[in-house]
């Protein structure tokens, strides 16, 4: 069996599990979002890193993830929490490699996994540093921090 297959043939399997991370996480903006958004999310950010892997072209990743970078900048969502999304379906698929696959197969399948979400990765984290710098951020309130009795 090589990756491609093993990912075809084990699909549900580690979208089922990156979903399961995914609500272990209790990540505030997609539980709004709610379990429905987060699956179909899961399957197309899948989808699209198993075209990668099979064309060996990273385009429609980064397409991707700077579509992903807008939507979910303009909802509000933390970047830490869009960023896990691709965290737990990478860490689905390298427990399903190693787990599946020969040793003798884990640098190329973990590298061609990890080359493709790690270019989704950044694409979107820059992409949210960008929209975030046209953006005036609001001013902090540390007054908090200097509250207090003096000497306790």
């Amino acid at each position: 069996m090589n990756l491609t297959q093993l990912l075809h043939d084990h699909h549900d399997a580690i979208i089922a599990d990156a979903f399961t991370s995914m609500e272990r996480s209790q990540l505030k903006s997609y539980q709004k979002a709610g379990s429905e958004h987060i699956h179909q999310r899961l399957k197309a950010l899948y989808t699209l890193t198993v075209r990668a892997v099979k064309e060996r072209n990273l385009g429609p990743m980064i397409a991707h993830a700077e579509t992903v970078a807008s939507e979910r900048y303009a909802s509000g969502f933390d970047l830490w929490e869009v960023q896990t999304a691709f965290n737990v379906l990478e860490e689905a698929i390298w427990m399903r490699v190693i787990k599946e696959l020969p040793p003798a197969d884990y640098a190329e399948a973990l590298g061609l996994v990890s080359t493709v979400l790690g270019a989704g990765k950044d694409k979107l984290a820059r992409e949210y540093v960008s929209l975030a710098s046209k953006t005036k951020a609001p001013a902090l309130n540390l007054q908090s921090l200097f509250t207090g009795v003096a000497g306790s």
